[in-house]
This record gives structure tokens, C-alpha cells and sequence, in this order.
């Protein structure tokens, strides 16, 4: 099992750093890569097959401004492809989650927040627990850690109104 991470960018690594850390906390096997859906599509048409070859079961992508690198991957892929739009000097990434939300009928990307990188790690491990017992127990304990942390942070609350 593994997602393919492709960064349109060197400059989306943050958000790829954030992605790989959700994967790693789950314990989930991931490749990165940087393609551009613009400057070399044919290497983005070519990772994906290759990597669908390898049992790739999602592909990440991420891409700021005109952000069609999910729309790509999707065009050539039945897998499930999830868009992380990249914040930029622009418009604050308000282009980069447009282009990468609105796709055309038939050619879905799932759309997470903009630089959400640990998100769409979440929500590709989410998609593959439907298959993975083990990975659906590791998400359910992720999800038991939020919920700790909400509990205390609701106990210091009610300390520090008491003080």
C-alpha cells in the first residue's frame, strides 16, 4: 500500500513535509517527487502509470496558482487523488483552490484546505483504512489522541478561570 506524493514545486515541500509526517505518524508507506503539470506533463503521465504499477492507491497532489497538477493525475488514473492547493503571493491561494477544485464532471480531486498538507495525509490514510483493519486502528487512536488533547485543553480552561 502507498501514496505518491508529487509536489508541482521544490517550493511545496513544506506542505509535502506535512503530508509525509501525517503518513509517517500512520504508518503508511509514500513516495515524493516533483512534477509539473505545466513544465513536464509527460513525466507527471508517466509517474503515475508507473507508480499505479507499483500498487500506488492514492496519489497526493500539490500545486499553487494556475494548480492543475490534481486534474492530470486524475485524467490518467481511476485511484483516488486528493488536491492540496498552495498558498501564494497572489491571491493567498484562493487561485490555487479554485484551479484545483473545480474539475470538470467525471474527473474528481478531492480538495483539502488550502496548504493542508496534513489533511489530505489523513484523509489518504482514511481512504485505504476501508481496506486496512490496522491502519483503521491507528486512525482510531489519531482520532482518541485530538480528542485527549481537547479534554485538557478544557481542564486548563476551567484552571485558569478559577484563578
Amino acid at each position: 500500500m502507498k501514496i505518491s506524493i508529487i509536489m508541482g514545486s521544490y517550493s511545496d515541500k513544506d506542505i509535502a513535509f506535512d503530508v509525509i509526517g501525517a503518513l509517517k505518524m500512520l504508518e503508511i508507506p509514500y513516495d515524493v517527487v516533483v512534477y509539473s503539470a505545466h513544465r513536464t506533463p509527460n513525466d507527471v503521465v508517466d509517474h503515475v502509470k508507473k507508480q499505479e504499477e507499483e500498487g500506488t492507491e492514492v496519489f497526493i497532489s500539490i500545486a499553487g496558482k494556475a494548480a492543475h497538477l490534481g486534474g492530470v493525475i486524475a485524467a490518467h488514473t481511476t485511484r483516488p487523488v486528493i488536491g492540496v492547493p498552495g498558498k501564494t503571493s497572489v491571491a493567498g491561494g484562493m487561485d490555487s483552490l479554485l484551479s484545483t477544485v473545480q474539475m470538470p464532471s467525471g474527473v474528481p480531486v478531492a480538495t483539502v484546505a488550502i496548504n493542508g498538507g496534513k489533511n489530505a495525509g489523513v484523509l489518504a490514510a482514511q481512504i485505504l483504512s476501508v481496506g486496512d483493519p490496522a491502519i483503521k486502528e491507528r486512525l482510531l487512536a489519531y482520532k482518541k489522541q485530538l480528542q485527549d488533547e481537547v479534554t485538557e485543553m478544557n481542564k486548563k480552561l476551567e484552571a485558569d478561570l478559577r484563578a
